[in-house]
């Protein structure tokens, strides 16, 4: 999830003034639902209003006019089809560009789930097993070393790890491997030896050390972008190919990838700080586009309209619109409890300009499936017990809920993550989601 910023562009732009209203598409129902079974890459039908899904517009249309966000997105769906469509306030608050479902944003964390999901379709197809391990097939992965702190003179001391990394490590976040913005040991080390970031998408940033014995705890991490190795090389294709050819191109999904054409770069929703008095600052933010590496973990753009046909077909057991992605048997074991005994903790932050503290259910006892927190006990908001959810570092939010049939997602592109003001947005809409289900 951790990302820089990369000022290719153009520079930060001076905070905005005398800002257009903020402008709206929201409350949207077809008898409600649609889209589930439209053909991959045919548009959209046109849905009507609802007042049932009234309040949600209210919360998201003040949340842009008070300037808490520059921008908001928000879908929601069941398994029959779309429900709910809003869209309030601007891509970019100096141009006074609308923001709306097609609105290209950065993924960043929610790329996880697609690779997971590609791992998924090689299990499938017995090319790939939870318990093999990760050496046979990347034998860059034969010999980890686990970081055990630093010498008088500041130098890393490493050990062996005590056990080889398994599929499933990667996959659930108890490999060992962390991430720097919530790792003060992996941030120091990083500063030590001069060890790129695996924001910068440079192949360096794969010899970081463990940080603990895989499968001895859960600590968020570049498992993942592991794992988008582990695709290509059993694929013997890059991500892009690889995502395109089996889930974007199937699913319909023409505005995801990795690599942005010149059009999409023009509809890129501007990222935004936001400052200590609460105001928002623009920073342009852009993934690498010419990288080492393709980012399993985070690389990914896309727009809430394609986000949403892959979580439609993750709520429909792997289907939509025809095109089969996953076996339903699949789609069920990723909604489990993979990593036993263990607990998912608090994200504690160690870079504070990037991500809040983080934890998504405090107070409460929840899991990691593959690759999503899985809530134990029922969410506040509305969800059920054994949803699945996860998010992207520009404070990108997403839930499946496999037993209401219930799917959301809410797409802002501001740092740092885990804004106290989206996250209670975030409720807001889940909140107003499932009642106004109850209502419609």
């Amino acid at each position: 999830m951790p990302m820089q910023h990369k000022f290719t562009r153009r520079d930060v732009l001076d905070s905005a003034s005398g800002l257009v209203a903020a402008t709206a598409l929201g409350g949207l129902i077809n008898n409600g639902a649609v889209a589930s079974e439209e053909l991959p890459g045919h548009a959209q039908k046109k849905l009507t209003h609802n007042q049932a899904f009234a309040p949600i517009d209210h919360v998201l249309r003040q949340a842009a006019d008070s300037k808490t966000v520059a921008g908001v997105v928000a879908l929601g769906a069941t398994e029959k089809g779309v429900v709910y469509e809003g869209a309030f306030g601007q891509a970019d608050l100096n141009a006074g560009s609308k923001i709306s479902a097609d609105t290209v944003f950065w993924l960043l964390s929610m790329t996880k789930a697609i690779t997971a999901t590609a791992c998924m379709q090689l299990i499938e197809q017995g090319k790939l097993r939870l318990e093999q391990p990760a050496s046979q097939i990347l034998p860059e992965l034969k010999s980890p070393q686990v970081l055990e702190g630093f010498d008088s003179g500041g130098q890393p001391k490493l050990r062996p790890a005590k056990r080889p990394i398994t599929v499933r490590h990667l996959l659930t976040h108890t490999s060992g491997f962390t991430y720097s913005v919530w790792s003060e040991a992996l941030t120091r080390y990083e500063k030590v030896t001069g060890m790129p970031d695996i924001a910068y998408s440079r192949n360096g940033a794969f010899t970081a050390p463990l940080e603990f014995d895989p499968g001895d705890r859960w600590q968020y991490g570049i498992g993942m972008d592991w794992a988008g190795k582990l695709v290509e090389a059993i694929s013997d294709q890059s991500l892009e190919v690889y995502f395109r050819e089996n889930i974007f191109a199937p699913l319909g999904m023409n505005n995801t990838g990795f690599l942005m054409s010149s059009a999409q770069r023009r509809r890129v929703a501007t990222m935004y700080n936001r400052q200590s008095d609460g105001s928002l600052k623009p920073a342009p933010f852009e993934m690498a586009q010419r990288p080492e590496f393709f980012s399993g973990g985070g690389g990914l753009f896309g727009t809430p309209h394609d986000y949403m046909r892959f979580l439609q077909m993750l709520l429909r057991g792997g289907t939509l619109g025809g095109a089969r992605i996953l076996k339903p048997e699949t789609v069920a074991s990723m909604y489990e409890n993979h990593i036993g005994d263990l607990q998912v903790v608090e994200m504690k932050t160690a870079q504070p300009a990037y991500s809040n503290s983080f934890d998504e259910f405090p107070g409460m006892a929840h899991k990691w499936g593959l690759s999503f927190d899985i809530n134990a006990q029922p969410g506040p908001f509305g969800r059920s017990a054994g949803s699945a959810s996860w998010a992207g570092l520009l404070n990108c939010y997403f839930w499946l809920d496999p037993v209401k049939r219930v799917t959301g997602t809410i797409f802002t592109q501001t740092l740092p993550f885990y804004d106290a003001s989206i996250v209670k947005l975030y409720g807001e809409f889940e909140r107003g989601l499932y009642r106004g289900l109850d209502r419609a």
